[in-house]
């Protein structure tokens, strides 16, 4: 499996060396390399949420894999979609997907299916993966993209990532891509993206997904930040810190209807 890339000149530039100049410029020449086991990143156009993908990616060591858990916006495929091999193109070059990891994935979690359609065109996942090659070119990872689950199976793909992960034999960072809130005024959105990372600050998966689902919060990638805070606090981690907070409005000047993102490190 080639998973070509689908949004390359469109959501982010297309040109090598004009994504290369990109991503400096939102990383910021940082080499951070403070160790986390997850992190939250948002996955809009790079224009408007690259800021916050590189605050939070250049702050931290990218170890040689990472588990990339992502929304499935167009409901096409499984429920929970893992591509257990081959590889995922950008235009910085193929990065491989760690197939061992993948494989202890679907043994420990009987609902993850191996399924490339969920895939194809989901720019959720897609959006991470040139940061991941701008931190470490080495880099290999699983790509998982996620329909709506509720809590239990949320807690169960959390658990079984993480047996998988302590299992393994060399570090593995998680990554839950998502955006906030959509489509509101800021003041508004900013009220209610905070009631969602203060959960995550403090590890809290249940209270995430019980708030956002109370507050109809329309933070797109709940579930795998749900999951992937299910994971965090059976690898024993106890808190989260904000990296950086931003929206749309930001950068258009329009803060009438906008969109949160959300950069957060949990070590």
């Amino acid at each position: 499996m080639l998973r070509r890339a689908a949004f390359a000149g469109d959501w982010y530039p297309g040109d090598p060396g004009r994504l290369l100049e990109a991503l400096e410029s939102y990383v910021g020449g940082s080499t951070g390399e403070d160790e986390a086991v997850g992190l939250v990143a948002p996955h809009a156009g790079y224009m408007y949420s690259g800021g916050v993908a590189g605050a939070v990616y250049g702050r931290v060591r990218i170890p040689d894999t990472v588990v990339v858990l992502c929304v499935n916006h167009r409901g096409v495929g499984a429920r929970a979609a893992v591509l257990g091999s081959g590889k995922w193109e950008t235009p910085l070059g193929l990065v491989p997907i760690q197939e061992e990891l993948a494989e202890a994935f679907k043994k420990k979690v009987d609902f993850l299916e191996e399924d490339s359609a969920a895939h194809v065109r989901e720019h959720s996942l897609e959006m991470q993966v040139p940061f991941l090659q701008y931190r470490n070119r080495g880099v290999r990872i699983v790509p998982i993209c996620l329909q709506r689950l509720d809590y239990t199976e949320c807690a169960a793909l959390g658990e079984g990532l993480a047996q998988a992960i302590r299992d393994f034999s060399t570090p593995v960072l998680l990554v839950a891509s998502t955006d906030m809130t959509h489509f509101e005024a800021q003041e508004e959105a900013k009220k209610k993206d905070m009631l969602a990372i203060q959960r995550v600050l403090e590890v809290d998966p249940r209270g995430l997904y019980e708030v956002v689902t109370r507050e109809r919060i329309s933070m797109c990638g709940f579930i795998p930040t749900t999951a992937v805070l299910c994971a965090c606090k059976s690898l024993g981690v106890a808190k989260g810190t904000l990296v950086r907070y931003a929206t749309s409005g930001d950068v258009s000047g329009e803060y009438s209807n906008v969109v949160g993102y959300a950069g957060i490190c949990l070590a």
